[in-house]
């Protein structure tokens, strides 16, 4: 995480973040093995490999997209990046930005990774601080940032 201000004309502050949740990654990597192992009392067959291989690919796949979130925000507003691959992405110009705010993410409302509604956007990855986003269209943005009020204070320099 790096928040840099720098003085002067003609130059701007941008903040990079991203934050990571290793506890759920190793905990899902942990429960596919007695899943697998209750859901196939044999083994033997070729047929037997299928569960295996969906639920290596499954964990590799949250590994690889939504295991982080990697954020942005400067004078081109906000862009949420998710996993190694940095996809699944969103970007919100700052004209589009009405408000960015500091909110507290209880564990129970935590929506592990990227979920869409008509009216919201969660881009979270685990509890505590939180960058909320409101557009101007009325729909909110919620994202999972290291420093959330050093991201809000870079919007609203930016805004």
């Amino acid at each position: 995480m790096t928040a840099s201000a720098l003085p002067g004309p003609g130059r701007y502050s941008i903040y990079t973040g991203r934050a990571t949740n290793w506890p759920v990654m190793v905990l899902t990597a942990a429960l596919v093995v007695p899943l697998l192992t209750l859901g196939n009392p044999g083994a033997g067959s070729r047929r037997d490999l299928v569960p295996l291989l969906v639920a290596v690919l499954a964990v590799l796949l949250e590994a690889l997209t939504a295991g982080s979130v990697r954020t942005t925000a400067g004078p081109n507003g906000v862009s949420v990046r998710f996993g190694v691959l940095g996809w699944p992405r969103c970007a919100y110009r700052l004209e589009r930005i009405e408000r960015a705010e500091v909110v507290e993410l209880p564990w129970w409302r935590v929506a592990y990774g990227f979920w869409w509604t008509p009216s919201r956007t969660n881009c979270t990855v685990r509890s505590g601080p939180a960058l909320r986003l409101t557009l101007r269209t009325g729909r909110v943005v919620t994202i999972t940032v290291p420093d959330a009020p050093a991201a809000a204070v870079i919007i609203a320099l930016g805004a």
